[in-house]
C-alpha cells in the first residue's frame, strides 16, 4: 500500500499534537505529505422561538478562533519545515467529523491519523466522539492515537 498523503486533524490540544508527532514519524517512513487540518466549529445558540442562529458577538469569537488557528498552524508548519517534512495547512469551518471526512476525500488522503480524547460513559454519550464519527464516514483508513500517548522517540546513532 502506497501512502502519499496523511490527513492530521488538530485542535491544538496535547492529544492532537501527540497524534501530529506520531503522524510526522509515520510520514517520514513513507515519504508522505502531511495535511494538517484545523476545524472551527460554528457556535449556535437557541432563541426564544427555539430557532438556531449565530450572533454578531459570536462572529467576533469565530474570527478570533480563525486568527489564533492560523497562527498556530503557521507555527506547526514552521516546525515541520524544520524537520524537512512536506506539509500543508488547512483551516475550515463546520462540523468537525464531516469536515475531516470531506477533507480526506478532497485532498485524496491515503490515511487519517487523529487523536482520540478517551471520553467514556456520560461524557461520551453527551459529547460524542469525533473520532468515532470519522471512522464511520472516512473514505480511507483511520489510525487513532489514544489519549495521553506520545510517540516514543528513537535514539539516533
Amino acid at each position: 500500500m502506497a501512502i502519499k498523503r496523511i490527513l492530521v486533524p488538530v485542535d491544538f490540544s496535547q492529544d492532537s499534537l501527540n497524534a501530529l508527532a506520531y503522524a510526522r514519524d509515520f510520514a517520514k517512513n513513507f515519504g508522505a505529505e502531511l495535511v494538517v487540518l484545523y476545524v472551527i466549529e460554528p457556535i449556535y445558540y437557541a432563541t426564544p422561538a427555539d430557532l438556531y442562529a449565530t450572533s454578531p458577538n459570536l462572529a467576533m469569537l469565530i474570527d478570533e478562533q480563525r486568527r489564533s488557528g492560523t497562527q498556530q498552524l503557521e507555527r506547526i508548519h514552521a516546525d515541520l519545515a524544520k524537520h524537512r517534512q512536506a506539509a500543508r495547512m488547512l483551516l475550515k469551518t463546520g462540523s468537525p467529523a464531516q469536515v475531516i471526512a470531506d477533507s480526506a476525500k478532497r485532498t485524496k488522503a491515503d490515511l487519517i491519523i487523529m487523536a482520540t480524547h478517551g471520553r467514556t460513559g456520560l461524557a461520551h454519550v453527551l459529547l460524542g466522539s469525533v473520532a468515532e464519527r470519522v471512522l464511520r464516514s472516512a473514505p480511507c483508513p483511520v489510525l487513532t492515537v489514544r489519549h495521553g500517548k506520545a510517540p516514543k522517540r528513537r535514539k539516533k546513532g
